[in-house]
């Protein structure tokens, strides 16, 4: 069989390239490949976190991007995560703007967020001024109100002597960040001191 340079080519050419191949396939790895995303300047410097946001309860998944370097840890970036089954990657603004609370420390040095408010702040009737409380005394005050104010307006009977045992002083909104545990305590607690004013503001 005569074969011409053309033909020669293609034989030589077509088992190279299967060789190859077949070197290529029994070197891949048949374990489950996961993607991973890191910042192009700060590969050696960074750790992804997986974490839901806290902005409401429909809990999008979100990938955290810290850098190492510091103690507590510096965020570079927050993205949605693309393997969780309900956002798929996508964050609303208000789950993008997750990096804005960072540094709930309170350090000096935390990058971000160094005023916010750590401890419970108190305005007397007409004062001008905020002054600090500690979390015993806010929780005590809280509970001393909340017990007055059902003592004060706890109406027992109705017009026509049925017990309804309605607190008509007092009201709950609940919140979006709330899951559906804490809003099945939220609604007994309330219903426990007569509230007949339940609502939440972020009903999905």
């Amino acid at each position: 069989m005569e074969l011409n340079r053309r033909d020669f080519l293609k034989i030589t050419g077509a088992g190279t390239a299967g060789a190859v191949a077949a070197v290529a396939l029994s070197t891949m790895s048949t374990a489950p490949t996961q993607a991973r995303l890191v910042h192009p300047k700060l590969e050696e410097l960074v750790e992804e976190t997986h974490t839901i946001c806290c902005y409401c309860s429909v809990g999008c998944g979100a990938l955290v991007t810290s850098r190492m370097q510091r103690e507590y840890g510096e965020v570079v970036r927050i993205e949605g995560d693309p393997d969780h089954p309900i956002n798929r990657g996508a964050l609303c603004p208000k789950g993008q703007a997750m990096y804005q609370i960072h540094g709930v420390d309170g350090r000096s040095d935390s990058p971000i967020n160094d005023e916010r408010v750590m401890k419970p702040l108190y305005r007397a009737p007409g004062a001008a001024d905020w002054e600090e409380k500690s979390w015993d005394e806010a929780l005590e005050m809280i509970a001393r109100r909340v017990k007055d104010t059902r003592d004060a307006r706890l109406v027992t009977t109705d017009a026509s002597g049925k017990v309804v045992n309605r607190n008509e002083g007092m009201a709950s909104l609940g919140g979006g960040e709330l899951d559906n545990e804490e809003c099945y305590l939220l609604a007994k607690m309330s219903r426990a001191l007569g509230v007949v004013y339940i609502e939440h503001c972020a009903r999905l």
